[in-house]
């Protein structure tokens, strides 16, 4: 098992300081959290002049999207156990500065093929933010853990969030290439900021790397809470991706008839819910954490329900997409943080890798999500689009109530 050694270095911090973290550290990291994040989303509401500009034909336009995805996945689960092995600050700025010049070449280049690369190292770099969310942990003390993660993941979620209306609206007043070229230099002063004010947390680890990803697959079978709370999680973020995929075609649809910037503004309504993170961490120090995620998950089926109240196409039924929409996020926030508060406390020293299989397992299940969401509107409408919806967080509370009471 990895060992981890107390330095004496000064600008060195514990595995598990028992100290306070200051509160202007918690909201660089929540700041840096949701830039870097940020970059993963980006790209998807300009996918059209993206692909008009590089001849990408409609088929393969997708792919603008998906090699994002495959790098932040490919990170998840190949990078971010580095953690464990390398010291975080300098492992943290590597990794940015990878994403960095994906980016910078994003912004630059004139032809399909390097485009898509650069789209893989973007989503490579990102998850930088999985290793300084268990950073965050490891500079906390236990009895204020779960409120630091949940002030830290607060600004995650506000990057994912505000991605899309951001990219939209500075391609309206430029170009897309902006959108990446002037991510490319936030990035570049936030490897400075961060090389400059985050201490050091080193570790000796005494496992090589592929011993260590074989670990990856003992810790599966033998870390119960990690399956469970991955596989919550994994529901609970399909029912988000599937939302967030469909309700843009609905409301353009005639039904609704919303133009983009409508749509954008829709979208923006949905940033309310971030304020879950921090509430969130602060209930899961007060150890009211099972209760808790019975309502989310409860929260997340009434989202989908609430939509289907009213005649569509009418005001009021456009209010209540707003409101599933917050209620929806909230739900998938709080959800998430419970989560990482409990595979925080399992191990400090494996906590790399217990957050790189809790984040790749309900990032696949953000893809199922998407996909079905897909088919489904396509097939079935609303109406069918809202039954999967349902049934991911039917699922995630059927599973939760065979959980054994502690």
């Amino acid at each position: 098992m990895t060992q981890i050694k107390h330095s004496s270095n000064a600008n060195t911090v514990p595995s598990d300081t028992q100290h306070e973290i200051s509160p202007w550290l918690i909201l660089l990291l929540a700041c840096a959290c949701g830039l870097i994040a940020a970059n993963i989303y980006y790209a998807q509401p300009l996918v059209g002049p993206i692909s008009q500009e590089l001849r990408l034909s409609e088929q393969s336009s997708g792919l603008i999207v998906t090699l994002t995805q495959i790098g932040y996945g490919a990170g998840l689960l190949l990078v971010v156990p580095l953690a464990d092995l390398f010291e975080n600050r300098r492992l943290a700025i590597t990794i940015l500065a990878i994403g960095a010049a994906g980016l910078l070449a994003s912004g630059l280049v004139t032809s399909t093929t390097p485009f898509l690369a650069a789209a893989l190292l973007v989503g490579l770099g990102s998850v930088t933010v999985q290793i300084l969310v268990p950073y965050a942990a490891h500079l906390s003390p236990e009895a204020t853990r779960g409120q630091v993660v949940g002030n830290v993941m607060s600004g995650l979620m506000l990057g994912i969030m505000l991605a899309r209306p951001v990219a939209s609206l500075i391609t309206h007043f430029a170009t897309w290439r902006t959108v990446f070229l002037v991510s490319f230099v936030a990035m570049l002063a936030l490897m400075l900021t961060l090389r400059l004010a985050l201490p050091k947390r080193t570790v000796t680890a005494k496992i090589g790397y592929h011993q260590m990803l074989m670990s990856m697959l003992q810790l599966v079978r033998t870390t119960p809470a990690l399956r469970r709370r991955a596989l919550y999680q994994a529901c609970m973020f399909g029912a988000f991706s599937l939302f967030w995929t469909t309700t843009p075609l609905l409301l353009a649809s005639p039904t609704f008839g919303l133009s983009q910037k409508g749509i954008a503004l829709f979208a923006l309504a949905g940033v309310a819910g971030a304020i879950a993170a921090p509430i969130a961490g602060r209930v899961a120090d007060r150890g009211w954490i099972r209760p808790a995620t019975a309502l989310a998950m409860i929260m997340a089926i009434a989202a989908f329900a609430m939509t289907h109240i009213g005649t569509q196409g009418t005001s009021l039924s456009l209010a209540l997409f707003v409101v599933a929409g917050i209620v929806l996020d909230f739900a998938v926030s709080a959800n998430l943080v419970l989560g990482q508060r409990i595979i925080f406390s399992l191990a400090p020293e494996i906590r790399g890798r217990l957050n790189g299989l809790y984040m790749s397992t309900f990032f696949c299940g953000g893809a199922i999500g998407s996909a079905s969401g897909g088919w489904s509107f396509a097939h079935y409408g609303w109406l069918g689009t809202s039954v999967v919806g349902t049934a991911f967080g039917l699922i995630a509370l059927a599973y939760f109530l065979t959980e054994p009471s502690s």
